[in-house]
């Protein structure tokens, strides 16, 4: 991602002061903006994120130089695993192994309850196969119709960005992320996120058997780790989108607990319609 961004720019995404900024570039090389012909500095939204990232270690007891050399590595290496990073970083979260249908019946109650508020989210998912999603395209169509932006991801053939419909970024056979399902949602009213991953299972399980250890949260720090995991992922294929993602998400104010705990409750009780109907 080009470098766009001011020293404001920065100081107001991060809150990390101008002079400060200063000082960790000439003591540690930590941001490393480009500086145009007049000298002033232009920063990348991979330098806000280590800012922001650094100063996040620093808050949990790092050491400066271990912080920002953190920072620098967790940015410049792109994740590749959604569910891996949201164990890693919220441990408490415990997953449970759920059924085939009844992890649709808990995307579905997620990706309506979205809809339902008409609050231009930004989306992701996760499908695995092409084959899922397109079984899935007309329902993400009608999402992507009403969001801010939505990305998809699959083992696609090629990267699309059809107007009107999901980015479609392909994900490779050695990648994690192609064992995992995942729907992450970001408004300024309503923030959910559900990783989940496939241990293996025979060639001739039947789909509706097929088993995924999960995690679903709507914890607002949760839930913009994992979008922010997801952008990141999708930088490395689409930056321009994915700069935009991230601009977005630091723009978007966290929504308020008693909010998230009604959404919480709203999407169970979806959920649980849903798998009542199905028998």
């Amino acid at each position: 991602m080009s470098g766009q961004l001011t020293i404001r720019d920065v100081v107001a995404r991060t809150g990390v002061a101008a002079e400060t900024l200063r000082v960790w570039e000439r003591r540690y090389g930590v941001p490393a903006p480009s500086r145009l012909a007049s000298g002033h500095r232009r920063y990348s939204e991979l330098d806000v994120e280590i800012v922001r990232r650094a100063a996040s270690e620093r808050d949990a007891g790092a050491t400066l130089k271990i912080a920002l050399a953190r920072a620098a590595q967790a940015v410049r290496t792109p994740p590749t695993s959604l569910f891996a990073i949201l164990r890693q970083r919220h441990p408490e979260l415990a997953p449970r192994l759920l059924r085939k249908p009844i992890l649709i019946a808990l995307s579905r109650a997620i990706e309506d309850e979205s809809l339902s508020r008409a609050e231009r989210p930004v989306l992701f998912a996760s499908f695995q196969r092409e084959r899922y999603y397109r079984q899935a395209e007309r329902r993400w169509g009608e999402l992507a119709a009403f969001a801010d932006s939505a990305i998809v991801f699959a083992d696609f053939a090629a990267l699309r960005t059809p107007a009107g419909r999901p980015c479609e970024i392909p994900i490779s056979s050695g990648e994690p992320l192609i064992r995992e399902w995942a729907v992450v949602c970001v408004a300024r009213g309503h923030a959910v996120c559900l990783a989940a991953w496939e241990p293996t299972t025979a060639a001739a399980t039947p789909e509706r058997d097929r088993h995924f250890e999960t995690v679903w949260s709507v914890e607002p720090a949760v839930v913009i780790d994992a979008a922010r995991t997801c952008a990141a992922i999708a930088a490395a294929r689409l930056p321009s989108l994915a700069a935009a993602v991230l601009a977005r998400l630091d723009a978007e104010p966290a929504p308020a607990a008693a909010d998230q705990l009604r959404l919480a409750g709203a999407i169970t009780g979806r959920a649980l319609t849903v798998i009542s109907a199905a028998g």
